[in-house]
C-alpha cells in the first residue's frame, strides 16, 4: 500500500519521547477494559484521516459493548513501522495494530493467531490469508487489499488510431510508439525507489517469472526475469517511456497520467482519485484492463494487503475478538475501501463489489493475486530492489538482477 517497509533502525530520542505516553491497554476494578488500537493513516488530510474512520467503528462498538473502550492512535505511514517497533521494544504493547508487518512479532511469540481473535477467519480472502501465515499458522489478518491493472488513456488511444487496449508486450511497444508520436509518454515506467519492487514484479509475472521459485528459493535473476527486463530496457532505450525511469516514482507518474501526459501505466485503485482530482480526464477518458504480458493479458497480477495483528501481552483475547468481529463486518470493509480507494479483504465484502463499475476489474483480479515473498528477510531484500533495480534499464539487466539475487541469498 502506501508503505510496506520495515525500518530496521531504532527510533531516535524524539520518537521515544513521543511514545512515552502510549502505554498498553488497561483494566479497572469493575472489569472495564480499554484496548490500545494503533492504525496507519491512509488519509490525505484531517477530513478523511484514518482516525475518523476508526472512531466511527469504536463509538458504534462501545455502544453495544459498554465495558470495552478502544483508544485509537493513528500514525503516519512514514513512521508506522518504526513507531510500532519502538512500542514493542519499550514493552508498551498495543492490543491491535492495522497497517503492515506481523511476521517478526509472530516469530517472537507476541501475537494471537487468527482463529483466536476472529470468529470466522475463513471469510478472509484465501490468497491473502495464506500470506499472513508464519510457520504454517495465520497471524496476519488482512484488513485492506489492493490489486494492479493496466490503466490507459482512451483519448490518446483514439487520437493515435489505436483500436483496443494492449494485451501483449508487442502491443505495448506498438501502442507506445504511436503515442510517442503525439508528443506524449507512451508507457509510464516507475522504477524509482518509491515502489520499484511492484513495477518489476509485474514485468516478471508477464514472462512467467517471480521473485522466488515454486520452492520458495530466491530467483531474482532467473532467465524469465532477465528477459523481462531486457524488454523493459528496450522500451526505455527507444524513448517510449519517460526519461530516466530508474529515478521516477509511481506517485509522480500517476499525476502525469491524470494530466493526460501518459498513454499507459500500471496502477491500483489509488490512482482513481488522482485522476478525478486532476481535472483533465473524465471517467469516459480512461479504462483499466488486465496487465499485458509477453504473450497475453495476465491471469494473475500483483496483489498486496495490509494486516491486522493482535498482540497477546495484555491478555485481552476476548475483548480483541469482540472488537475485530465487529470491525470486520461487510459495511466497514466496503466503507474503508471506498474511502481510500482500496479493496476489501473478506470474501463476503468482495462478492458484493464484483459488479461495481469502478472496483469490479480489481475485484476480479484479487482471487488469483500474487503477493510479495512471505519471509522475514523480505524487508531488506525489497529495500535493495527499490534502490537498485531501476539501474537495469541503463546497465546490463543480468548483472543488476544477479547482484540483487546474491544480496537476497545473503540476507537469508
Amino acid at each position: 500500500m502506501k508503505s510496506r517497509i520495515l525500518r530496521a533502525t531504532a527510533a531516535g530520542a524524539a520518537v521515544a519521547l513521543a511514545l512515552s505516553g502510549c502505554g498498553g491497554s488497561t483494566k479497572d476494578s469493575d472489569g472495564n477494559v480499554t484496548l490500545k488500537l494503533v492504525v496507519a493513516d491512509y488519509g490525505t488530510g484531517p477530513q478523511n484521516a484514518s482516525k475518523n474512520y476508526w472512531q466511527g467503528i469504536v463509538d458504534a462498538f462501545h455502544a453495544k459493548n459498554p465495558k470495552i473502550s478502544v483508544d485509537i492512535t493513528a500514525i503516519s505511514w512514514n513512521d508506522f513501522d518504526t513507531q510500532v517497533q519502538t512500542m514493542v521494544q519499550n514493552r508498551q504493547f498495543p492490543d491491535i495494530t492495522e497497517g503492515d508487518y506481523f511476521s517478526n512479532y509472530a516469530q517472537d511469540g507476541l501475537l494471537y493467531s487468527a482463529d483466536e481473535v476472529l470468529s470466522n477467519p475463513g471469510n478472509l480472502l484465501p490468497v491473502f490469508a495464506k500470506q499472513g501465515t508464519y510457520n504454517g499458522k495465520q497471524y496476519g489478518l488482512p484488513f485492506t487489499t489492493s490489486a494492479r491493472t493496466l490503466f490507459y488513456n482512451k483519448k490518446l488511444f483514439a487520437e493515435a488510431g489505436i483500436a483496443a487496449a494492449p494485451g501483449t508486450w508487442d502491443d505495448v511497444k506498438a501502442d507506445a510508439t504511436k503515442i510517442k508520436a503525439l508528443g506524449k509518454i507512451g508507457f509510464g515506467l516507475p522504477l524509482g525507489p518509491e515502489e520499484a519492487q511492484a513495477e518489476a514484479l509485474l514485468w516478471f509475472l508477464g514472462n512467467g517469472g517471480n521473485y522466488q521459485d515454486a520452492d520458495g528459493k530466491w530467483a531474482i535473476d532467473s532467465a524469465q526475469n532477465v528477459e523481462a527486463f531486457e524488454f523493459v530496457k528496450d522500451l526505455a532505450g527507444a524513448g517510449l517511456t519517460e526519461p530516466n525511469p530508474g529515478t521516477k516514482n509511481r506517485t509522480d507518474l500517476w499525476k502525469q497520467f491524470a494530466q493526460g501526459e501518459v498513454g499507459m501505466i500500471n496502477g491500483s485503485p489509488a490512482l482513481i482519485p488522482i485522476i478525478s482530482g486532476g481535472g483533465e480526464l473524465t471517467d469516459a477518458d480512461w479504462a483499466s484492463v488486465p496487465i499485458a504480458g509477453r504473450s497475453g493479458p495476465l491471469a494473475s497480477t500483483l496483489g498486496v494487503c495490509d494486516n491486522v495483528a493482535a498482540f497477546n501481552a495484555n491478555g485481552h483475547q476476548a475483548q480483541i475478538k469482540a472488537f475485530l468481529d465487529f470491525a470486520y463486518q461487510d459495511e466497514y470493509q466496503i466503507a474503508f475501501g471506498k474511502l481510500y480507494h482500496l479493496l476489501p479483504a473478506t470474501t463476503s465484502a468482495a462478492d458484493s463489489l464484483a459488479g461495481d463499475p469502478v472496483f469490479g476489474p480489481f475485484m476480479r483480479a484479487l482471487p488469483n493475486a500474487v503477493q510479495y515473498p512471505n519471509t522475514t528477510t523480505w524487508a531488506e531484500v525489497k529495500s535493495n530492489i527499490q534502490h537498485e533495480i531501476g539501474t537495469a534499464v541503463t546497465d546490463d539487466p543480468k548483472t543488476v538482477l544477479t547482484a540483487l539475487q546474491q544480496s537476497a541469498v545473503e540476507a537469508g
